[in-house]
């Protein structure tokens, strides 16, 4: 009787349940009856949740343990919030092991756990760790055990240890275990986002006013459209530019890791972390934006704080094409659904390429254009103008003449010598503490864009002459400081506001 009513005392396990990027903390409450016929599952679980139970079972007899003894009724609380996924199964060992009095309670407290449990007793990696790992910490729990490969890329996240454990038995003694120090991760150990080399500039012969272009995407986060016949170069200068963003700040990073790990993927990337997305034309709208039953991040999320690769631009769903309006102007995108709105983050560098017609050789002095006249409007009419109007730079990419090629690349336009007029740039917003320029508002635009009375003229003229829209002349206004910036100038000269004209103008 004893024993009953010791048992019967509720055991919690924190844990967390992925929502778009983010987590949101999971407590499992375990107890042990003497009268009940069957286990049960409560709190908005799925089938894969109910299913963990018999995974559990299994695994605590394949590490040559005894199953926790009673019939077991375990909550996931919060009740209202639906739960899923394969990484409740290890909390939920857990819980039944101090409900079945094999894990002193008091040890699991202030104690998060997340992994797939296989049949074996293998802790498993499970999508989502990181963020669960962050709600964590902010719900108070100190530590989070995890599978190994987990636990690499949950300790980049500060304030909370990271204990691994490469069975279910090495989890139940990590958790009756006093002190836990020796299965604590260090961060220095941990797989944050790799980094491969990027191709350079410097392959690429000539295209200049390409290249400059994307040193002032990169410098003020603009966006960037060339326009090109085919195998004139778009696609290799594009692949190019995320070697020229500066270092990704630790948090950005930690950004990047929490949605590629809430996407299922493993840590990848571009040098310093910053990720390079080039979704092929035919993807649905929901893999560019985002999507499904239980909204998941889409290319635009993915992309967050690096670069997004549209190249094909035409031949995209004209819903996804649509759809970028809202992230390229907020930064991030809202997915509505019949139970809830999960709003993700976007905030990346577009760069986009396109033929100048259906053939690809429209205006070109080598090739006749095949198309229609009709074919051709009905072609650049895919992009609406709105759309068109979020661009910063529209250059030309012609294709270059036989004794170009021959030419080496100098040195000057190679990626190791821009990216440092790039770095320098950037260091100069920072100074002023209002983000990049591409990021700036109405209020602060007008705060640092000090320009002198030539350079008003010529914005003035070329308002005039361009019919510029408000938001094309605030655009405009963006560039021309990043021009300034790119230039080492602390005030907005004339020559800025052409440059920025023409590199918006094509």
């Amino acid at each position: 009787m004893a024993e009953l009513e010791t048992r019967g005392r509720p055991v919690r396990v924190g844990s967390g349940t992925v929502v778009g990027v983010d987590a949101i903390a999971v407590s499992i409450e375990a107890v042990m009856h003497g009268d009940a016929k069957n286990a049960q599952l409560l709190g908005s679980v799925d089938r894969v949740v109910r299913e963990a139970y018999l995974r559990v079972l299994h695994a605590f007899r394949s590490v040559g343990l005894p199953p926790p003894r009673g019939i077991p009724t375990v909550n996931f609380a919060p009740a209202e919030l639906p739960k899923s996924g394969t990484g409740f199964d290890l909390p939920l060992a857990l819980a039944l092991a101090g409900a079945g009095a094999q894990v002193e309670p008091a040890r699991l407290h202030a104690l998060a756990a997340f992994g797939e449990v296989g049949l074996d007793g293998r802790i498993l990696p499970a999508r989502g760790v990181v963020p669960v790992a962050v709600a964590a910490r902010e719900h108070g729990w100190r530590a989070l055990i995890t599978g190994p490969a987990d636990a690499a890329h949950a300790a980049v996240v500060p304030g909370i240890d990271v204990l691994a454990a490469e069975t279910l038995g090495d989890a139940l003694r990590i958790a009756a275990a006093g002190n836990r120090s020796d299965a604590v991760v260090s961060p220095t150990h941990s797989a944050r986002t790799a980094a491969t080399r990027s191709p350079d500039l410097a392959d690429i012969r000539g295209h200049e006013t390409a290249k400059r272009a994307l040193c002032v995407a990169a410098a003020g986060r603009h966006n960037v459209l060339l326009i090109g016949p085919p195998g004139s170069g778009k696609s290799a200068l594009a692949r190019r530019a995320i070697g020229l963003l500066p270092p990704a700040a630790p948090e950005e990073q930690l950004d990047i890791l929490r949605i590629r790990s809430a996407h299922g993927d493993a840590p990848g990337g571009a040098p310093d972390g910053r990720p390079f997305r080039a979704p092929h034309h035919s993807s649905s709208a929901a893999s560019v934006l985002g999507g499904g039953s239980c909204p998941r991040p889409g290319e635009v999320t993915l992309a967050h704080h690096g670069v997004l690769f549209l190249d094909e631009l035409p031949e995209f769903r004209r819903e996804a094409l649509e759809g970028l309006r809202q992230p390229l102007e907020e930064h991030a995108i809202s997915i509505g659904r019949a139970q809830q709105t999960v709003t993700l983050p976007a905030d990346f560098v577009l760069i986009a390429a396109m033929n100048p017609c259906p053939c690809g050789y429209d205006g070109d002095p080598r090739q006749v254009c095949r198309c229609t006249s009709r074919e051709r409007e009905r072609y650049r009419r895919r992009i609406s103008g709105p759309l068109l109007d979020r661009f910063d730079a529209i250059v030309r990419v012609p294709t270059l003449e036989p004794e170009d090629y021959e030419r080496p690349c100098p040195p000057a336009w190679a990626t190791p010598a821009l990216r440092q007029h790039v770095l320098a740039a950037v260091d100069l917003a920072r100074a002023r503490e209002h983000g990049p320029n591409g990021r700036l508002d109405g209020e602060h635009l007008q705060h640092i864009a000090e320009l002198d009375d030539d350079a008003k003229s010529a914005l003035r003229r070329l308002t005039r002459v361009d019919r510029l829209t408000g938001r094309g002349r605030t655009r405009l206004l963006r560039v021309a400081r990043t021009v300034a910036d790119l230039a080492g100038s602390e005030r907005i000269r004339d020559r800025h506001v052409l440059e920025a004209g023409r590199l918006r103008k094509g």
